[in-house]
């Protein structure tokens, strides 16, 4: 069940059970993590809630926290349905590189498939921050590039803040 907001014609606020989430337990892994989270093939919401479950199972990270969904249209590629998106605040002892080949195992896991730039997706994760740390190279740019003039990212952070 969730509980929906509408923000404007073209933006939707959905919180439930686990999004927004903040635990009260303090974790000892080393770095923090900021990851954007998004989809927009089939049932986005309750593939989310599998995404909180399988990450709370492993032990190389530890969810801090998630911001509430927003439904938002796509961008780059307009011809597809509009997408879900949030923020996941986690803590790992991964560095950024094998964090983030830890989180394309986990799109793949759940069925992501990466036909062009800006296609529909079951799962999309993106390192939007990592332990304050600016990386620049082919694979991997930390802060992720655009943040912060995507309302898919800054309203969903936004809420994290209240």
């Amino acid at each position: 069940m969730y509980l929906q907001r509408k923000l404007s014609d073209k933006l939707i606020t959905f919180k439930g059970l686990r999004y927004p989430y903040r635990t009260s337990k303090q974790s000892s892994l080393r770095y923090n993590a900021t990851v954007g989270i998004g989809g927009n093939i089939a049932d986005v919401k309750r593939r989310f809630e599998h995404l909180f479950f399988t990450i709370k199972r492993d032990k190389r990270v530890s969810i801090e926290a998630t911001a509430l969904i927003l439904k938002n249209p796509p961008f780059g590629y307009l011809n597809q349905e509009d997408f879900l998106n949030s923020i996941i605040v986690l803590k790992t002892n991964l560095n950024a590189k094998e964090f983030l080949k830890y989180l394309l195992r986990l799109e793949k896991k759940f069925g992501r498939r990466r036909s062009f730039a800006d296609a529909p997706r079951t799962l999309d994760l993106d390192i939007i921050f990592f332990n304050n740390q600016v990386i620049n190279t082919e694979e991997l740019t930390i802060p992720h590039h655009g943040w912060a003039k995507r309302e898919s990212v800054l309203i969903p952070l936004a809420s994290m803040c209240r």
